[in-house]
């Protein structure tokens, strides 16, 4: 943000809170003079307000822990139960943007860990309201796709090439045994990579 503000390109920061590293609260410190026009800090029930966010047509980038192959994103639970955030003022702007996009990097713990899974560990945000997912690998906008378009090209787009092949094999193995077939899942194993991880730590298989 400060880079952003310093070079131009972002004219205005709006928000309710900002933390900055050691190196850019020195900076904004030793300049704050020129920094207190170009931020403004509102409370939660106008920076987060549905109809504001509606009316301004915004294009909203939260991050998450995890999404799954549909589309759902797991924004506070790692690996379901321990709370790593709060949800925030995500749901307010995933729910009434005009683009809702949630971003990650596609593994974590050195690879221990796809951010791309089967099934999420804990629901914040359904497919119904995530528009667009992000990792290092890619873009995939899932705006007018079907549960089984959305699942390809996730694994194809965003999630890390150790873990495609993987994604794949599941997402062909549940579309064999799912008792339905218009968001295929195995339940036996939507969520043995988490437990993998859990016994193992790591989601790769031995």
């Amino acid at each position: 943000m400060v880079d952003l503000i310093d070079s131009g390109k972002m004219t205005v920061a709006s928000a309710t809170a900002f933390s900055l590293s050691p190196e850019y609260a020195d900076r904004m410190n030793a300049e704050a003079r020129r920094y207190r026009d170009k931020i403004v800090l509102r409370p939660q029930e106008i920076s987060n307000h549905p109809e504001m966010i509606r009316r301004l047509g915004i294009i909203a980038c939260n991050g998450m822990i995890e999404a799954d192959m549909y589309g759902n994103v797991n924004s506070t639970h790692i690996m379901g139960s321990r709370m790593q955030n709060g949800i925030g003022g995500s749901a307010d702007f995933t729910r009434n943007s005009f683009i809702s996009a949630f971003v990650t990097p596609s593994v974590a713990k050195g690879g221990a860990i796809s951010c791309i899974v089967p099934m999420v560990s804990h629901h914040d945000h359904t497919e119904h309201d995530v528009q667009v997912l992000i990792t290092e690998q890619g873009l995939a906008d899932l705006r007018g796709k079907s549960p089984k378009q959305r699942a390809r090209l996730i694994i194809e787009k965003c999630a890390h090439p150790m873990y495609r092949p993987m994604l794949s094999e599941y997402f062909e193995h549940a579309q064999k045994v799912c008792n339905g077939l218009h968001t295929p899942h195995d339940l036996r194993l939507s969520l043995s990579w988490h437990q993998r991880f859990l016994e193992t730590g790591t989601m790769q298989p031995a």
